[in-house]
């Protein structure tokens, strides 16, 4: 059953892969079962491409993913999960030295080396993906797609949970990370129907319900404040507990209820703790964690951190597809092919989820062999089963040879684009940095 489920998923893939799907859905299978490359023209020695090397860089130049639908085919394989937990990131897809590729922006590098430089010149990429395991390092991505120039991350992050949250059954639990815990956000997806859990910065402001109003002057939006970094400012807290985790050790979690921010006064939040007790007096490793839920049908305050660790599966779905999967490696010229490109990066992920079950762990000498298979090492057994179940792509047929560039035809240097940088307004930016 699962080798059925996987090659009718394939099968619909492939229809809805737009001009060029042959050649686009054979360059996919190259990717996934390609070790070590280093251009795009890599992947046509593979055996699995039954093309030439000139056809890698039509499929992309042709190929239109229908990301919409294609959206919709991922989503069908988790409309059964009682409560589905979603994580939203953005990352970078550095291209410094491509002076003619448009709308390229600056990019936070995250990692940067100490003493370099941490904005690099490229692209922002935007992703929803579903975290289906409590543990592990699988996320399986919903939408991927370009920040363009005129957006931001945080209203890209806000339209794809609409667009997904309209086709789910259940209603989600979505994780952010501290760049996305802001007023913004919770403007932006307050009519969205989702749980949200959001990790804060350590300096941020927030603020208590108003007093009842006395009858006199406008009412106040704002009660008592309420800075993160200062204790003197924390008023009893409504909940507190300590537990011993096997792993953190000692923790101390604490909640205030009715909290907002400065900027969303009319959406309550939930603010939660976790302290844990310092190891050999490292201050490093005591360091609070922040959290705010904002939503319905809270999780147990013992168990709600939990869930925000979930999130860090995205991370290593980042790593996977620039180390495994060559997302960075090809240096396309246009900002079409580098949607078409990426749109290939969930498809691909999607499928070693499905075949999880029906792999064999062919593991290096020097790797430990695995009961419960990685992405990466599902990539590294993909080939012989891909070999067996076949490919819905139709077999290349000979065209004839290319005419060439014309006799006598001149030659035009492509046009250089500067590098777009944003700007935002006074309201933005109070909106973004102060809470």
């Amino acid at each position: 059953m699962n080798c059925e489920r996987l090659q009718r998923f394939r099968q619909q893939a492939y229809a809805l892969l737009g001009k060029g799907k042959d050649a686009a859905f054979e360059l996919a299978d190259a990717v996934m079962t390609t070790r070590h490359a280093e251009c795009l023209g890599d992947f046509a020695l593979n055996p699995l491409f039954r093309r030439q090397w000139p056809s890698a860089y039509e499929a992309l130049q042709d190929c239109q993913p229908e990301r919409e639908k294609l959206m919709e085919l991922y989503i069908q394989q988790i409309l059964e999960v009682e409560r589905p937990v979603l994580a939203v990131d953005h990352t970078g897809w550095m291209r410094p030295d491509a002076q003619t590729l448009k709308e390229r922006t600056y990019q936070h590098q995250a990692g940067a080396i100490p003493g370099n430089r941490a904005v690099g010149v490229g692209f922002g990429y935007s992703s929803i993906a579903w975290i289906p395991e409590s543990s592990g390092s699988w996320a399986l991505p919903l939408r991927h797609e370009r920040i363009s120039s005129w957006d931001t991350p945080i209203s890209k992050a806000a339209f794809q949970l609409q667009q997904v949250c309209q086709h789910l059954r259940q209603r989600p639990i979505v994780l952010f990370d501290r760049e996305y815990g802001c007023a913004s956000l919770v403007n932006q997806t307050a009519e969205i129907a989702a749980d949200k859990l959001m990790r804060l910065r350590s300096n941020l402001c927030l603020y208590s319900a108003p007093p009842a109003y006395t009858g006199r002057g406008r009412p106040s939006k704002h009660g008592s404040k309420f800075k993160l970094n200062d204790p003197l400012s924390w008023h009893s807290a409504d909940q507190t507990i300590e537990l011993n985790d096997p792993k953190l050790g000692q923790l101390r979690l604490r909640q205030w209820h009715n909290l907002h921010f400065k900027n969303s006064a009319m959406h309550g939040m939930t603010l939660i703790l976790l302290e844990r007790k310092a190891i050999n007096s490292n201050p490093r490793q005591a360091r609070p964690l922040w959290l705010v839920w904002i939503g319905e049908n809270q999780p147990q305050l013992e168990n709600i951190w939990q869930q925000y660790l979930r999130r860090f599966a995205i991370d290593h779905w980042y790593r996977l597809i620039k180390q495994t999967l060559h997302w960075t490696l090809p240096q396309l010229s246009t900002p079409s092919q580098c949607d078409s490109w990426s749109d290939l990066m969930p498809l691909l992920t999607w499928q070693l989820w499905l075949a999880q079950d029906l792999v064999r762990d062919y593991h290096l000498p020097w790797q430990k062999p695995l009961t419960h298979l990685t992405p990466g090492r599902v990539a590294q057994s993909m080939f012989s089963l891909l070999f067996k179940i076949g490919t819905p792509a139709s077999a290349p047929k000979r065209r004839g040879n290319s005419p060439g560039w014309p006799t006598g035809k001149s030659r035009q240097r492509k046009i250089r684009y500067p590098i777009v940088k944003k700007g935002f307004s006074r309201s933005q930016k109070d909106q973004t940095s102060v809470a």
